[in-house]
């Protein structure tokens, strides 16, 4: 009898038609670094490869490769974008857990939630989930993996500190969300050489990672773009949006209505240079900068704040989608 057990649970579990989708193996309760990145987007391509397309868009400033997951079927597309900041990498772990929930609910041909999973067959997301991924290691783990003279570089743009919690910028000392050139020769304010955030460097597209992302904009031309942020719970999405600006409101009030963040947009004076600035100016077609969790000074968000943030933001793809799919995007027919 003991013996017969044995055998049908090894033909059960070892059975090809087992599944073991239901179970999540990405694990959010943990410092997302970029290693688990990586670890994880080769257990999600075993699992879901079926659904998911994984591409490097390119290096970053120390050769780390930047990611990118495309999730459906569609021809049209949006782009989700996490950690342009070292210390804001609580979002990739949003856009992994939105990354795997969704691919599991498309390769079951299920709805997720009230959402039809059919939605992925005629518009398609894009995951680039860490933008910065030198940032984020050295926000994580320090530089005592560096060599003397990075080391000495590094501290000297944290002003001689030790603690690197408070780390924004690239291995470089840029700041990312400063780097693109809408607004750019705006900026006036803020450092004016490598610094451990708001350096907006010396011309606009000098930061790789930055080059890297534009160029897979331009490449994949999608309808709606989103740039993951912490801290502040605020949903931004105005910048020279011209005549489409009320369509642009009309999408940014669905997301910060199932968020519950706030919506704002920047004053009168503000200056651009951020990713959706860039895009908005450029494609004349909506971008949205999210910022998740209650407002933390110079650091990352406590991880204990996470399960709060992903059930805010859970259904942020799919409605995206939905307003995607109703929005020409004459840059695809280029």
């Amino acid at each position: 009898m003991k013996r017969m057990y044995l055998v049908l649970t090894l033909i059960y579990f070892f059975s090809p038609h087992t599944s073991f989708a239901n179970e999540s193996f990405i694990n959010h309760k943990q410092v997302y670094s970029y290693r688990v990145l990586e670890q994880d987007i080769k257990q999600l391509e075993k699992q879901y490869g079926d659904v998911i397309r994984v591409t490097s868009i390119g290096r970053s400033y120390l050769g780390r490769e930047l990611w990118a997951i495309k999730l459906g079927k569609g021809n049209s597309n949006i782009l989700m974008i996490g950690s342009h900041h070292g210390r804001e990498w609580m979002t990739t772990s949003i856009l992994m857990k939105m990354l795997e929930e969704y691919a599991k609910a498309y390769q079951k041909g299920t709805n997720y939630g009230s959402h039809s999973d059919k939605l992925l067959d005629k518009v398609s997301i894009w995951f680039v989930p860490m933008l910065n991924p030198d940032g984020v290691m050295i926000q994580q783990n320090g530089i005592e993996d560096f060599s003397f003279i990075r080391r000495w570089k590094l501290k000297r743009m944290n002003e001689g500190s030790n603690d690197f919690a408070r780390w924004k910028a690239n291995a470089k000392g840029i700041d990312l969300n400063r780097q693109y050139p809408s607004g750019w020769e705006q900026i006036k304010a803020g450092p004016t050489k490598p610094y451990y955030q708001f350096y907006k460097g010396k011309k606009p597209l000098q930061a790789r990672e930055v080059v890297a992302i534009t160029h897979f904009t331009k490449k994949v031309k999608p309808t709606i773009a989103v740039a993951y942020h912490s801290s502040g719970r605020e949903v931004f999405w105005n910048y020279k949006n011209g005549k489409n600006l009320e369509r642009d409101r009309r999408i940014a009030e669905k997301v910060a209505k199932t968020t519950k963040y706030q919506l704002s947009k920047p004053s009168k004076n503000a200056t651009g240079a951020g990713y959706t600035d860039w895009f908005i100016t450029n494609f004349h077609l909506p971008a949205i900068t999210i910022e998740i969790c209650p407002f933390v000074k110079e650091t990352s968000p406590p991880l204990s704040l996470f399960e709060e943030e992903w059930e805010r933001n859970r259904e942020v793809g799919f409605i995206l989608i939905k307003e995607a799919s109703n929005i020409p995007n004459n840059n695809n027919k280029k």
